[in-house]
Parts: C-alpha cells; sequence; structure tokens
C-alpha cells in the first residue's frame, strides 16, 4: 500500500494513518512525510485559542458549517491536554464536532498534547503537512486552553483566531498580556450572556491600545461577536477569515509564513537530534554528575561541545 499517493489523492484511511504513525513517532511517518512534503503549501490554517471555557470548540464546529456552504473542504486538528497521572487524554473535542462525522468533506482528528507546553501536541506541524497534501482547503487547529505565554499556534498558523467570553475577570489580563497580541481576528463567544457590553468594550479598549501607536499596520483585528452555540456569528468570522488570507496573499505574507513555519521545525528537529547525539557519546555518567551535584551544569555543557569545538579546530 502506498500511503503517500493514496494520501495525495485524497484518501481519509491513508492520511489518518500517516497522522498515527508521525504521532506515534513511527519511521514510517517520516517517509511519508518525505513523499509529500513537495504538495504542500496550499492550505490555510488557522489557529483557535483561547482561555479555558471559552466554546472554542463549539465556535469550531459552526466554523466547519459555515465553511461547508461556503464550498470548502475543512480540516480539523482538535489538541487535549493529556493527563499527567496517566499520559491519556479524553479527546473530547471530536465529540462536539459529531454532525460532521458524515461528511465527505470535512476531517477531524483529535491530537494529545502527550506533556508538551503551549497549548499544542508534538505533531501538530506534521500533521497539518498531511492534511495540506491531501487537499483541504482549511485546516482549523484547535488547542487547548492557553494562557500568556503558551502560544506555539502563533507559529503554526497563517491566522490566529482568539476567542474570549464576557466576564473572563482576570482572564482579562492574560489576553491582554498575551493573546491579544497574537491574534489577528477576536471574537468575542456566548455574546447572549450578561456582561458582553462591558466585556465588548474593554476588549475594542486594549485592541485600540495596541493599535494606537502603530499606524503603519495595514490589518486590523476586528472584534467580532457569536453565540456558537445558536450558530450566530459563523458568517462574519468565515468573511474575517478570507479578508485576512487575502491581505497575506497581496503582501507576499502568507508563502513567508509557510516558509518561516518550515524553517523553525527544521530547527527544533535538529536540535533534538544534535542534543541527543551528543548526550548520547557523553554517556550516562554525565548526567549523573550533575544530578549529584559532582559538576554544574555549565562546565557539563562544555564538556558535551568540547568534542565539536576540537574537530571544528585546524
Amino acid at each position: 500500500m502506498d500511503v503517500a499517493a493514496e494520501l495525495k489523492a485524497g484518501s481519509v484511511a491513508a492520511g489518518a494513518r500517516a497522522i498515527r504513525w508521525l504521532d506515534d513517532e513511527d519511521p514510517r511517518g517520516r517517509e511519508v512525510l518525505r513523499e509529500i512534503f513537495s504538495a504542500t503549501g496550499r492550505a490555510h490554517v488557522v489557529g483557535v485559542t483561547g482561555p479555558p471555557g471559552a466554546g472554542k470548540s463549539t465556535l469550531v464546529d459552526m466554523l466547519i458549517a459555515a465553511e461547508r456552504c461556503a464550498g470548502r473542504r475543512v480540516a480539523v486538528l482538535a489538541v487535549d491536554p493529556s493527563s499527567p497521572f496517566t499520559g491519556g487524554a479524553v479527546l473530547g473535542d471530536r465529540v462536539r464536532m459529531g454532525r460532521h462525522a458524515l461528511d465527505a468533506g470535512v476531517f477531524i482528528r483529535s491530537l494529545a498534547t502527550r506533556g508538551e507546553r503551549g497549548g499544542l501536541s508534538r505533531s501538530s506541524y506534521d500533521a497539518t503537512l498531511v492534511l495540506d497534501a491531501m487537499g483541504y482547503d482549511l485546516i482549523l487547529v484547535e488547542t487547548v486552553g492557553v494562557g500568556q505565554e503558551e502560544m506555539d499556534i502563533v507559529r503554526l498558523a497563517h491566522s490566529t483566531l482568539i476567542v474570549a467570553v464576557p466576564g473572563l475577570g482576570d482572564e482579562v489580563q492574560a489576553l491582554k498580556a498575551g493573546l491579544l497580541e497574537a491574534g489577528d481576528i477576536l471574537v468575542l463567544n456566548k455574546a447572549d450572556r450578561e456582561g458582553y457590553e462591558a466585556t465588548a468594550r474593554h476588549l475594542e479598549l486594549l485592541l485600540h491600545l495596541r493599535e494606537g501607536g502603530r499606524a503603519e499596520l495595514s490589518w486590523r483585528t476586528p472584534l467580532l461577536r457569536a453565540v456558537a452555540a445558536r450558530g450566530e456569528g459563523g458568517e462574519a468570522i468565515v468573511a474575517a477569515l478570507d479578508a485576512h488570507r487575502a491581505h497575506l496573499e497581496a503582501s507576499g505574507e502568507f508563502a513567508r509564513q509557510s516558509a518561516r513555519r518550515c524553517e523553525q521545525q527544521f530547527l527544533m528537529l535538529a536540535r533534538t537530534a544534535v542534543l541527543a547525539e551528543l548526550l548520547a557519546r557523553a554517556g550516562p555518567g554525565l548526567l549523573e554528575e550533575v544530578r549529584a551535584r559532582r559538576l554544574d551544569p555549565y562546565s557539563a555543557a562544555e564538556r558535551v561541545l568540547a568534542p565539536l569545538r576540537a574537530a571544528a579546530s585546524p
């Protein structure tokens, strides 16, 4: 079975198999990725993030329906947190999107974080490449609930959609300090709740302050209203996403973001591989010396790097 060829032909079974291999770090996944890599770079990758309880999964479910009405094929990667005790994950986001399970134009896959921080799983980047090669027009990546610094999604997505809800209280500070800085589109979900007007005014002020000293900005982050549980607001969000992609393509930023994403993935893999090789050459005794405080971390790092420096010297 040629998984790569079937995947590029749009086979859901082949795509699911490749994602599983990559998530499990199976060498067959890397082989598939080598064969499909040149066929990627076309899909619009959209990150959906925000504080826990903001209704991200319900919003994604609404967006799937709206994008399908626009005639697009949609893939979803729903990242769920892993238990720090058992390593398992509930993977409940996929359950909330169950009404799309029989739609041939929709692919939904849950991924566990497996202890990774930043709101994404280790294999999120690889999975987006698989879905891109399968020909999906839009890839929605829903992160776990994130805070001020856990913003890996910004490096992965072309467009970042921040979901907030009325009555956030202290969580507005998280938006102000981190998430809001990165958002391309801000959605105030559960707008039928008490406190919507006050929260909307607060977020509008934060957006104004963020952009006040940056007159050169060509993209102004819109604040959109939604009640995802009732299917309200989906069309406006789709229109905003289309406008943002058009903006990125017109400026050349769409291709540059895709290139930077490839570069970051390469650097991450290279760092991991080089460190593993250096530690293997140093032997397990080095780490034991550091743990026992017989050797300080700086000296240990110098010892690991010494062979590389010796090899590089004339």
